[in-house]
């Protein structure tokens, strides 16, 4: 039950890129349907606290300063480099280097905070420079520059998100930390995201859901939907429900194939392909940061609840009961 919950959270994640991917070609810019996503996740996140933690909405002060950290880095900064990202570069591809923070955590927690690593983190980081070579073509330079600097740089907010989130707000539940961080997210991305220039028709305008199967047009307020309820909040669940059947790094490696769902969706539905060296390479990195996902002792990042809902904390390696 445990892998099922967490397959079909990866299934429901690795698809949101391409949805993400369509209402920008649709006309949305990043910014827009990143401020979509981060209200309507706070919304949801909000109206479910009501029912099962009131108690939630009671932010410790001292918790405050690293929320809004959180908030702002771990979440507005992410899911907008990511959203530009995904507009620039295939999405598998995006995804793939945001995975990269599961290294990048690693090395830090090695080098500045002392933890100890397992000796496989040193394959891991050879495996991913390789791997990423080899994606990027970087003999003939195939990718956009830009896309691949966001990419990266979205990879590095939610390094940062893990490594402050580990050791900040640990007593705070998922779900709180979730809420807190979109709402913070969501009031900071209102001043640079121009939602004032849209006018309610953005929500009927037609889009054209159809990819290389023909066309098939909804209203924007279908995909839009999608992205918080289905691509968002839903995985969130579904993660937290494989956590209770599943130790965090058998779970943190299921949600590894998310990157592969993604290039999967991307490949049926809007004919994004990559080649057979591209493949390989791509192969390569996952494999890489399967390695870096149980390197340290006792903790792994589960970046599947990260990555849909804005980060939370990393958790111990224990089966939960």
């Amino acid at each position: 039950m445990g892998y099922l919950l967490a397959v079909a959270a990866a299934v429901l994640f690795g698809a949101n890129g391409s949805v993400t991917k369509i209402m920008m070609e649709a006309g949305l810019s990043p910014a827009q349907v990143t401020q979509f996503r981060l209200l309507g996740t706070a919304i949801v996140a909000g109206l479910v606290l009501v029912v099962v933690d009131r108690a939630a909405f009671r932010l410790p002060r001292r918790q405050w300063p690293v929320m809004i950290v959180l908030g702002i880095v771990g979440v507005a900064v992410l899911q907008a480099t990511y959203a530009a990202a995904v507009q620039r570069l295939p999405v598998g591809i995006a995804l793939l280097l945001e995975y990269t923070a599961v290294l990048m955590v690693a090395l830090v927690a090695f080098f500045f905070f002392k933890e100890q690593v397992k000796t496989r983190l040193w394959v891991a980081i050879a495996l991913v420079l390789v791997g990423l070579a080899v994606v990027a073509r970087v003999w003939s330079s195939e990718l956009d520059a830009l896309g691949v600097v966001l990419a990266i740089g979205a990879a590095v907010c939610l390094a940062a998100y893990f490594l402050i989130g580990e050791r900040q707000v640990a007593k705070t539940s998922a779900l709180a930390v979730s809420f807190w961080t979109m709402t913070i997210a969501t009031v900071f991305w209102s001043f640079v995201s121009g939602w004032w220039e849209l006018d309610a028709s953005v929500f009927t305008q037609p889009v054209d859901i159809g990819g290389v199967g023909g066309e098939l047009v909804v209203p924007m307020l279908l995909p839009l939907l999608w992205n918080v309820v289905l691509g968002t909040f839903a995985p969130f669940l579904l993660s937290l429900a494989a956590l209770r059947f599943l130790p965090a790094t058998a779970a943190g490696i299921v949600a590894s194939s998310e990157v592969i769902f993604a290039f999967a969706v991307a490949w049926l539905w809007l004919g994004e392909t990559l080649d057979v060296v591209q493949i390989v390479g791509a192969a390569v990195v996952l494999a890489g940061v399967i390695l870096a996902q149980t390197a340290r002792a006792g903790k792994v990042v589960d970046a599947d609840l990260a990555l849909t809902t804005g980060p939370i904390t990393t958790v111990r390696d224990t089966a939960v009961p």
